[in-house]
């Protein structure tokens, strides 16, 4: 029975949005307005321990949408979940918290600024998949450059 206790376990045991908003600051008159908005994303994220061997992850997503200075819509979405990492290698976890976890809730985030954005009024948007395993490599490259800097 030990032997089962020792087992790697990573899991995902609950999603949910934690925090969002939506403003559309210039409606009505925003809708009379044909043109093509300039939507511009911001994306970031963390990951706190809750217990022992129980995390959140946060996906915090701006969608801002103009249209010269003229402000279409603003979302604001944090989509959380809370994943279980247990005996797993502590070289593997920043991979898994950085990589797979974002990986796992970033549909889910992007449904939601999808449907909000549609319920808005406004044609659906839909995020482009985000390579979060690049995102961390880079960030990695980042600090191994500023690490020999320093």
């Amino acid at each position: 029975m030990t032997e089962q206790n020792n087992q790697p376990v990573f899991s995902l045991d609950k999603i949910y949005v934690k925090d969002v908003s939506l403003e559309v600051p210039n409606a009505p008159k925003i809708f009379l307005n044909r043109e093509q908005p300039n939507i511009e994303l911001n994306i970031s994220f963390n990951t706190e321990q809750v217990e022992d061997g129980v995390f959140q992850t946060v996906i915090h997503a701006v969608v801002n949408a103009k249209i010269g200075e003229e402000q279409m819509f603003l979302v604001e979405l944090d989509q959380a979940g809370i994943f279980q990492l247990r005996n797993i290698p502590v070289e593997q976890i920043d991979l898994i918290q950085n990589i797979e976890c974002p990986n796992m809730l970033f549909p889910y985030l992007r449904e939601a600024v999808t449907d909000l954005t549609t319920r808005a009024g406004f044609l659906p948007v839909v995020l482009a998949p985000i390579n979060f395993a690049f995102l961390y490599q880079q960030k990695q490259a980042q600090e191994a450059a500023n690490g020999s800097v320093n």
